[in-house]
C-alpha cells in the first residue's frame, strides 16, 4: 500500500512538473516575442514535433519559436521525404469551414456546364485581382457552380456598386458585365435592400483578410487569385 501511495505521489509530481516545464516555456515565448509582435497577440503555443520548435498561432498565421523564446522563425516547414508543406497543411485545417453553413441566398449563382464541382469566391467590386480572376481563370473553368460573395472592404464605392448590381434585373450578368467588361448598371432604387453589411461580417468571422478568396467543399479555401490549372488541381483533389 505505502509503495502504490508513493507512486501515485511521484506521478503527481511529475505531472506537475511537466506542466509546470509548459507553462515557463510558454511564458518565456509570450514575454520574449510577443513585444516584437507590433501589438499582435499570440493565441495559442502548441509544442511541434520536429526540431523542438514551438507553433505561435496569431490569427490564421503561423510562426514558430524556440522553446526559450530567443530565436522567432518566419517560414515555411517542409517534410523533406515527402516534400509536404507542412505550415500550410496545419494552416488549412486551421482556417477550414462548414461549406454548407454559408449563407448561399446572400450570393450570386452561377452554374457554368454540368454544375457538378462548386466554389465560392469572395470579391469586392473594386479589387483588380478579383476583376484579373473573372476575366481569365473563372471565364475558362467549365462544368462549376459559383457562388459570388460581394465582400466590400476596399471603399464605401464598393457598397454602392454591389448594391446596383444586387439589384439588377440579372445579377449574375451585371456582375460579369462589371468586372470583366467594366459596364456598371443603372443606380439601384433606395428601397432595394442588400447583404452586403451581413457579407462583411461573415467575412471578418472568417477571417477573410483580402479578395479575391475561395472556398472549396472540403472547407478550405485559396488567398489571392490563381491560374486555371492551379484551380482544376485543387479541385480535382477533392474527394
Amino acid at each position: 500500500m505505502l509503495k502504490t501511495k508513493i507512486a501515485v505521489l511521484a506521478a503527481t509530481g511529475l505531472m506537475a512538473s511537466c506542466v509546470g516545464a509548459e507553462n515557463t516555456t510558454e511564458a518565456n515565448i509570450r514575454k520574449n516575442i510577443e513585444p516584437r509582435l507590433g501589438g499582435a497577440k499570440i493565441d495559442s503555443i502548441t509544442e511541434t514535433p520536429y526540431s523542438g520548435l514551438y507553433e505561435l498561432r496569431i490569427g490564421s498565421d503561423i510562426l514558430y519559436a524556440d522553446k526559450k523564446g530567443e530565436f522567432l522563425f518566419i517560414g515555411q516547414v517542409y517534410e523533406a521525404k515527402s516534400s509536404k508543406n507542412l505550415t500550410k497543411a496545419r494552416v488549412d485545417d486551421l482556417t477550414k469551414i462548414k461549406f454548407s453553413d454559408l449563407p448561399f441566398a446572400s450570393a450570386l449563382k452561377q452554374v457554368k456546364g454540368d454544375g457538378k464541382r462548386t466554389i465560392a469566391v469572395f470579391e469586392d467590386p473594386n479589387c483588380g485581382y478579383c476583376k484579373r480572376l473573372r476575366q481569365t481563370t473563372l471565364k475558362e473553368l467549365d462544368n462549376v457552380t459559383i457562388y459570388t460573395f460581394m465582400y466590400n472592404i476596399l471603399s464605401e464605392d464598393s457598397f454602392v456598386k454591389s448594391k446596383n448590381i444586387w439589384c439588377a434585373p440579372n445579377r449574375v450578368k451585371a456582375w460579369d458585365d462589371w468586372m470583366v467588361n467594366g459596364k456598371l448598371p443603372p443606380a439601384a432604387p433606395s428601397s432595394c435592400e442588400t447583404p452586403n453589411e451581413k457579407i462583411v461580417e461573415l467575412g471578418h468571422k472568417l477571417n477573410i483578410q483580402g479578395t479575391p478568396a475561395i472556398f472549396f467543399t472540403d472547407g478550405t479555401r485559396i488567398p489571392g487569385a490563381v491560374d486555371l490549372p492551379a484551380l482544376e488541381a485543387k479541385l480535382n483533389s477533392i474527394k
